[in-house]
């Protein structure tokens, strides 16, 4: 099988880059435009001041003065009005494209990706926001070099008007400034990068320790796993204390780079004055100008800095961008599915067949669930059970086992993973819970018609009811004010709500009681009756509720029948399952 991203090549950071750049063409050309003006204004001002300087004192008239205050009312309006229109459209872009950015790779993070990335989900998270957020800063960095060239140019030739060494002066500096930037910008583009990968790294730790602190205090592993967690975020501090110290240095140097050229063209300027090769009005546009030039020179100089800021974080993003889903469309005949939205599905309501896959602990398991069954897998190894929920749940790429895995009829290596989605979930037993509320959590989209159904079936009507706002109450990042059983039956209520076609359950009720257990297993076989239901679970309860029961043993089925025929002719069986 293929997948989409092996149809081209790793997409590398300047590639990114390039695709920021030329979705907003039109943004930065205008945003170029508007900063040139700026500056170009910003520019003209010491020049009309020294011209002013000059016929003032020639011509002695009210006139020329009136029309001298006229030309700088003009100057400083138009770097008013250019700056603020040109700032507005170059921070809507970025904004607007660091957005763009955060979309793709959270869509990246909610597809089954190959795991040769190597990266956590709180690793995922930094490079959707800071990341995101840095690279999308090239869609504003590249106009304001732009407009800084055109101010250092327009004081370059308006210096070598008045004389051409003045000129050279700025030209010569200018380039040796940005010479010595360029190398030293470097090093901050490698420290970067190599920050945020740490600090990836610190935030997957974090997420690790909330999602497992129960556990831990269980154990009485909670002091080793903050001893990891201060090796860890110590390191990242460490770095970001580098890249703070890289970009100190930095800054510090153009600073007094620039320093040193705005000082060598004042007193080369009063040098030539005192030698009488410019004039008094010459002289204040060259000292206006040496102190003007300064603010772009520094943005100039600091756009190297940020560029390889961006591209840094365009790398990191690449490796959330360049990872393959595990299943794609390929062209199949149209005879055996139906077409939606232009898209290969699966036949509607059709079966679930395993045939001979191997992988993990499957040893060549086989079995065929009938289209609208209620099927009960009890697995006697616990590994095979989560082998068999990741093989179901697109965890692992079909490529990856033997033997093939069919719904409807047609193997998953031919469908796309959104058409599986649609057609086939898998909820496992250990969802998450997301900060909303209960309505939230259990029908993200608001789309569901069977959203009562599944909160009766789940039996999360007590916690409804033990509330004021009902299914409005408010419930914390990961179900922090919900009970473990409370958590799993929302879970629950999450996956009867999406009333798919074909719905996998994994452990659904390992966290409640006895009492309601039955409940909920008498419910979710009436609730799903008519469609295809797998539930993987040793629960007696369910069991019982079941149309038939595979007992999956050594990676293989080994008997089948209902739950109570097993409990009468199988003793291993009545062993494993008795409770």
């Amino acid at each position: 099988m293929t997948t989409p991203d092996s149809r081209r090549s790793r997409r590398p950071g300047s590639s990114i880059l390039r695709t920021a750049v030329r979705r907003n063409t039109r943004a930065m050309v205008l945003g170029t435009v508007l900063m040139g003006l700026y500056q170009a204004a910003e520019t003209a001002f010491p020049i009309a001041l020294g011209l002013i300087v000059e016929h003032t004192l020639r011509d002695r008239s009210v006139g020329s003065l009136a029309l001298a205050v006229g030309a700088l009312a003009v100057i400083i309006t138009t770097v008013s009005l250019s700056w603020r229109f040109g700032m507005r459209v170059l921070q809507k872009a970025n904004t607007t494209e660091a957005h763009r950015w955060r979309v793709k790779v959270a869509a990246c993070g909610l597809q089954p990706v190959a795991r040769d990335t190597g990266l956590k989900s709180g690793e995922v998270l930094t490079i959707a926001t800071e990341d995101a957020d840095q690279t999308a800063d090239i869609v504003e960095v590249v106009p304001m070099l732009l407009s800084s060239m055109v101010a250092v140019l327009i004081a370059a030739v308006a210096l070598g008007t008045a004389n051409l060494w003045l000129g050279l002066l700025v030209v010569v500096g200018t380039v040796a400034i940005l010479s010595v930037l360029s190398v030293m910008s470097r090093r901050i583009g490698s420290s970067t990068k190599e920050q945020q990968a740490r600090v990836a790294r610190a935030g997957a730790k974090v997420a690790d320790l909330i999602t497992g602190l129960r556990p831990l205090h269980g154990f009485g592993g909670n002091h080793a796993a903050f001893r990891s967690y201060r090796r860890v975020s110590t390191e990242a501090k460490e770095q970001a204390v580098t890249v703070a110290r890289v970009n100190g240095v930095y800054a510090g140097t153009a600073l007094g780079l620039n320093a040193v050229l705005a000082v060598s063209v004042t007193l080369t300027a009063g040098w030539l004055a005192f030698d009488g090769q410019i004039d008094i009005g010459e002289l204040v546009m060259a000292v206006g100008l040496a102190q003007f030039v300064m603010e772009p020179l520094r943005l100039f100089s600091d756009m190297p800095k940020y560029v390889m800021m961006a591209r840094a974080s365009a790398e990191r993003m690449a490796l959330v961008l360049s990872a393959a889903p595990v299943a794609v469309p390929v062209a199949v005949p149209v005879s055996v599915s139906v077409s939606v939205s232009g898209e290969e599905r699966p036949v509607p309501g059709g079966a679930l067949e395993i045939d001979c896959v191997r992988y993990g602990a499957l040893q060549g398991v086989k079995f065929h669930v009938p289209s609208g069954e209620f099927t009960a897998i009890t697995a006697y190894q616990p590994r095979a059970a989560a082998d068999l929920a990741a093989v179901l749940a697109l965890a692992v790429p079909p490529e990856s086992y033997e033997g093939e895995v069919r719904i409807g009829g047609r193997p998953f290596a031919e469908l796309s993973v959104e058409s599986l989605r649609a057609h086939l979930l898998v909820n496992p037993y250990d969802a998450e819970i997301f900060a909303g509320t209960l309505r939230s959590n259990i029908d993200p989209s608001g789309t569901s018609t069977t959203l009562s159904e599944a909160v009766e079936a789940s039996m999360l009507t007590d916690v409804v009811a033990l509330h004021r706002q009902g299914l409005d109450y408010e419930v914390r990042d990961r179900g922090s004010n919900l009970s473990g059983g409370q958590r799993q039956r929302l879970s629950l209520a999450r996956a009867l709500a999406a009333d798919t076609e074909v719905l996998v359950l994994r452990d659904p009720t390992t966290a409640v009681d006895a009492v309601t257990e039955q409940l909920v297993a008498r419910r979710l076989a009436e609730l799903r009756r008519g469609r295809t239901t797998v539930v993987i679970t040793s629960s007696p309860a369910l069991l019982d509720a079941a149309d038939r029961v595979l007992v999956l043993d050594g990676g293989v089925v080994k008997a089948e029948g209902t739950h109570r025929l097993l409990l009468d002719t199988d003793p291993a069986y009545c062993l494993a399952v008795t409770r």
